[in-house]
C-alpha cells in the first residue's frame, strides 16, 4: 500500500467516526403523545416525588408537588438514582401527555378521594381488567442531576 492510500482511509475512518458519533449522541425522538420534562423532587425506590421548583431553578411545565411517579428507563440510571435518596434531585425523561393532566373529579379528604368523572367499564368478571383508585404516571427517565438540596418529602 501506498501512503495516500493509506493517508485517505486514515481520513475517511476520522470522518465516519465522527459521523457516528453525532448521530448516536442526539437525543432520541420525543413521541407524539408524549413530552420531554425536568422536574425536581425526590426518589424512594422506583418511586418519584416531585417537589416545589427551588427559586434558582426554571419552570417547564407546572406539576403540583406532592405528585407521584413510576420510574423507568435504564437499569444503571435507576440505580444511580436510587443511591441519592433522601437528596433532591432534577429528573428528565418522557411522559405521556394524557398523565400530566392530572386526576379529574372533585377532590376530597385533601384531594386523595376523587369523586365523580370516572371512566365508565362495564364488569368482566376479571378483577385485573378493573380500573384501580389510583395509578401512578410513568416516567422514562432519561437523565438526572443533583440538585443539592436534602428532601424534605417523606
Amino acid at each position: 500500500m501506498t501512503i495516500r492510500t493509506l493517508l485517505r482511509a486514515a481520513v475517511f475512518a476520522a470522518v465516519f467516526n465522527c459521523v457516528v458519533g453525532l448521530v448516536c449522541a442526539q437525543e432520541r425522538p420525543v413521541p407524539s403523545d408524549s413530552v420531554r420534562v425536568a422536574i425536581p423532587g425526590c426518589s424512594k425506590d422506583r418511586t418519584f416525588i416531585v417537589a416545589e421548583t427551588p427559586e434558582h431553578e426554571p419552570r417547564q411545565v407546572e406539576i403540583a408537588p406532592g405528585r407521584r411517579f413510576r420510574l423507568s428507563g435504564e437499569k444503571d440510571v435507576l440505580n444511580d438514582i436510587k443511591k441519592r435518596q433522601g437528596r433532591m434531585i432534577e429528573v428528565t425523561g418522557l411522559v405521556r401527555k394524557a398523565d400530566l393532566k392530572g386526576p379529574s373529579g372533585i377532590g376530597v379528604a385533601g384531594g386523595r378521594v376523587r369523586i365523580g368523572a370516572g371512566m365508565p367499564q362495564s364488569p368482566t368478571g376479571d378483577v385485573s381488567h378493573t380500573v384501580s383508585g389510583y395509578e401512578q404516571a410513568v416516567l422514562d427517565v432519561e437523565g438526572w442531576r443533583l440538585l443539592g438540596e436534602n428532601c424534605s418529602v417523606k
